[in-house]
């Protein structure tokens, strides 16, 4: 993450991976290897984590729901090419 960036920023990016991980993986239970495979594509490896990557399902109006239906679709989409 960046340096220059405020910390409620950061802290909002967190918060949008945590919720956006712990859906994924309460709802795809089952497919755990996909699903951590896929967490790791869209935010990057340890050693280059990159948090806000996951405000792409974001919108100007952030709508949880709307936001989560987005992220089930990309992962769906991926998934199933």
């Amino acid at each position: 993450m960046d340096e220059n960036m405020g910390l409620g920023t950061k802290s909002r990016q967190k918060q949008t991976a945590d919720v956006c991980k712990e859906h994924l993986r309460e709802k795809y239970q089952g497919q755990r290897t996909p699903v951590e495979e896929f967490i790791v594509e869209i935010e990057g490896a340890a050693t280059d984590r990159d948090l806000s990557r996951w405000g792409r399902y974001t919108d100007i109006k952030d709508i949880k729901q709307e936001m989560l239906k987005r992220l089930e679709a990309h992962f769906e989409n991926w998934l199933n090419p």
